[in-house]
């Protein structure tokens, strides 16, 4: 599937400063990215770059200082004004992948999907639906009962995937989701992504040091010194 020609985000000037004076670092600067719906992004670059820092700017959990940020065509942030409740528009819109699946540990495979709809007030049977037809999609569907203990790394991160799923977000942001995987794992975890994009609309930025599975994604950028450039378009 070709990426549609629907703007998902589209970051502007983004800059992050931290500290001030003789303390101040400027951990990125004219940041600027396009990333289309049903678009797999993948963001390199070695670590101190600013990757972390751009993306928790995108998933509006760590705003930049200066600059601007739209998603789905929606002004969210321009410099430190918030045109939107942030915390809410992420709840609805954002999913994210970490490097560990950071699971509740008590709660079962389909729970742990199930809760991040009904934090947004989905009812328990829509929610139980829902996180059924994702683990299944997912080929999760005969763990729905499995405690993150039980599960291998890639399975957690499988359910972790739903879990950022569950609320039909517009936009889904990993940071090194497969940093604790091996190549094959790694890779399948990668295609997911891939397969997400193309198959909901959906789109995927990607943080990653793995060079092993970069053929997946439609776009790759690298990130140094805070600033980010095309690397290619595959």
């Amino acid at each position: 599937m070709k990426k549609l020609d629907k703007i998902a985000i589209q970051t502007v000037g983004l800059k992050k400063i931290y500290g001030n004076g003789n303390t101040e670092v400027v951990a990125m600067h004219d940041a600027t990215m396009t990333v289309h719906y049903g678009e797999v992004v993948a963001l390199l670059g070695p670590s101190g770059a600013g990757k972390s820092t751009f993306l928790t700017a995108v998933g509006l959990i760590n705003p930049p200082t200066s600059g601007s940020i739209y998603i789905g065509g929606q002004l969210i942030l321009n410099g430190q004004n918030q045109m939107t409740n942030l915390k809410k528009f992420r709840r609805k819109h954002i999913g994210f992948v970490f490097q560990k699946s950071n699971l509740i540990p008590f709660l079962t495979a389909i729970e742990n999907v199930q809760i991040a709809m009904e934090i947004n007030g989905y009812s328990r049977k829509k929610a139980t639906k829902r996180a059924m037809e994702l683990l299944e999609e997912l080929g999760m569907a005969n763990r729905y009962d499995n405690f993150p203990a039980m599960l291998s790394g890639g399975q957690q991160q499988r359910v972790a995937v739903c879990r950022a799923l569950a609320n039909k977000p517009s936009l889904i942001l990993a940071d090194e989701p497969t940093a604790a995987l091996d190549s094959h794992l790694g890779r399948q975890v990668m295609e997911l992504f891939r397969d997400i994009a193309h198959r909901h609309g959906t789109a995927v930025m990607v943080v990653t040091h793995d060079h092993r599975a970069l053929d997946v994604f439609d776009s790759t950028y690298e990130m140094e010194d805070g600033a980010i450039k095309p690397k290619n378009e595959l």
